[in-house]
């Protein structure tokens, strides 16, 4: 399983901190095949987070952390209070040793302050929070400073403004381990927390899972599940899969169960009802004209299979996806 080792200096800003698990965690939670080891590892001198509401954490890695790491694995380097002060010769000398190990190297906000003062960056393209590129670029000339501070990827070294704590950067990271399907549906899971806004997604209801439909990367099903997704308004059988797939139903059942976790009907079920959500995000189309669009066929059973999924209706889940867009973008 690979490890993600978060970083964390005195002073790191606490969503910055947390946002690593909640992508990370809602990546493999929502997607079975998907596995992750979440670390948080204290750097020398770490007292507790930044901010007005600052507060301690425990861990049991420290700097030797990332001593373990191997090329599957990523170090995340988020913000932290001054980041303009050179870091201590053991920061470096781990980051260093990481990279060397072929380590991925990600870091997020004024995090990037402290790898390019590893020297890992120079010649490199690399972002950091807005406010702060004109900085970066004087102090680390050798470096080409994305001035939008938008997530930059120079393998083996990614850095991002911090918008959200960071989460761009971790759908960034998703995006290359396992397609864009999954941090599509990651960013989805970890945003609408349509029950309780201010629950803690460790804590959501199992039903929101249910409804994720996955092909792993290179299987040999995926020809046949993009074949079903290409005609989700058609009626499809599980003679007509099998078919499709070239295989007689108990072996296509067999397969779909290998690779996917679901039987061919399950996962033509979950696959219409992320269609759905897809259009009730980002179209205006009525609940029937959807229903009609996923193959579902009626308004009825639209709500019926989506309700017992997502564990809410089409309507109240459109509303929310409004509601958090609208805040997300407001003006301030």
């Amino acid at each position: 399983m690979p490890v993600i080792a978060v970083l964390v200096l005195d002073g790191v800003p606490g969503h910055q901190l947390t946002a690593p698990g909640l992508a990370f965690g809602t990546a493999a939670r929502h997607h079975p095949p998907v596995a992750y080891d979440v670390r948080i590892c204290t750097a020398p001198g770490f007292e507790a987070t930044g901010g007005l509401a600052s507060f301690r954490i425990e861990t049991p890695w420290g700097l030797d952390g990332l001593a373990s790491l191997d090329d599957s694995d990523t170090v995340l380097l988020p913000g932290h209070d001054h980041f303009r002060d050179d870091p201590s010769p053991e920061i470096v000398a781990a980051l260093r040793a990481a990279a060397a190990r072929g380590c991925r190297i990600g870091a997020i906000g004024t995090g990037t302050f402290t790898l390019a003062a590893t020297g890992l960056l120079d010649g490199r393209r690399a972002a950091t929070s807005r406010r702060n590129t004109a900085e970066l670029a004087r102090r680390h000339p050798l470096i080409h400073v994305d001035p939008e501070g938008s997530v930059v990827a120079d393998e083996p070294f990614h850095s991002a403004a911090g918008v959200l704590g960071g989460v761009d950067l971790c759908l960034d990271l998703i995006t290359l381990d396992h397609g864009m399907a999954v941090a599509i549906e990651t960013e989805r899971q970890l945003f609408l927390q349509l029950h309780d806004p201010s629950a803690d997604l460790a804590g959501h209801s199992t039903a929101n899972a249910a409804c994720s439909a996955y092909t792993p990367p290179g299987s040999n099903i995926a020809p046949t599940t993009r074949w079903m997704e290409a005609n989700l308004r058609h009626p499809l059988t599980l003679d007509d899969i099998a078919a499709h797939a070239g295989l007689g139903v108990r072996n296509l059942t067999r397969r779909f169960r290998a690779e996917t976790g679901l039987t061919p009907l399950q996962y033509l079920l979950r696959t219409r009802i992320q269609r759905a959500q897809w259009l009730l995000e980002r179209t205006e189309d009525p609940v029937e004209r959807i229903a009609t669009l996923t193959g579902l066929g009626t308004p009825a059973n639209l709500r019926h299979h989506f309700q017992r999924l997502t564990g809410t209706t089409p309507t109240t889940y459109r509303t929310a996806f409004r509601t958090f867009v609208s805040n997300l973008t407001e003006p301030t």
